[in-house]
């Protein structure tokens, strides 16, 4: 698939080929839905809990005897039954991780990459580059490259080039920077284009070619 590469000005200054096992393979919802539901699940701590009645302080006495008062028989003020009481059936504490092979994550986010291709939603630029770190800066670039959409930045690796870039984009709500090696499907979903440098191209596929 042909695109144009554009500059930061937005000027179309020369075409590429996306790489064809990437960016044109069969898109797979199912797939994709897989390790989004994963990515989401191994995202949660499962740190939440609630105090059984063996945990809650105090009922150890028992409020009043077995038979002869009429009421329901009772063990515990601390039964799931009375105010301040444990509670029954809630949430304890457990992994909610999920596993999926290497060979799925990639393919899944290859099928990710291919519909945003189909969708024309990748933006390429010949280079990133700031004269200085600024927001401003930062803000008016993607104006001219993503108009109104969100937009994930995909940089190719930490140098001083790229760190400038990605102090600028940190404070702006609708865009994001990521590095080649941490592409996920949550990011590439959540975001409505993809912004790649022309290194970034190479770098992913040494990374998922």
């Amino acid at each position: 698939m042909e695109v144009n590469v554009l500059n930061m000005k937005g000027e179309k200054i020369n075409t590429v080929d996306l790489p064809v096992a990437i960016f044109e393979t069969s898109i797979n919802v199912d797939l994709m839905h897989q390790a989004y539901v994963r990515q989401m699940a191994n995202a949660r701590l499962g740190t939440h809990k609630t105090k059984n009645r063996g945990e809650v302080s105090g009922g150890g006495r028992k409020p009043w005897r077995q038979k002869g008062t009429g009421r329901a028989r009772q063990g515990s003020t601390r039964s799931p039954l009375w105010p301040g009481g444990g509670k029954a059936h809630t949430p304890r504490p457990r992994n909610y991780a999920k596993k999926m092979p290497l060979k799925m994550r990639r393919a899944a986010l290859r099928s990710a990459l291919s519909a945003k291709a189909a969708g024309n939603e990748i933006i390429v630029v010949d280079e990133l580059k700031l004269d200085e770190v600024k927001t401003r800066l930062m803000a008016q670039a993607l104006d001219v490259l993503a108009k109104d959409s969100s937009a994930l930045i995909v940089i190719p690796a930490k140098d001083a080039v790229y760190e400038a870039v990605e102090l600028s984009a940190r404070n702006l709500p609708n865009a994001k920077t990521l590095l080649v090696n941490y592409l996920n499907i949550r990011d590439l979903l959540s975001y409505d284009k993809l912004i790649l440098p022309l290194q970034a191209l190479d770098a992913i596929l040494d990374h998922l070619g």
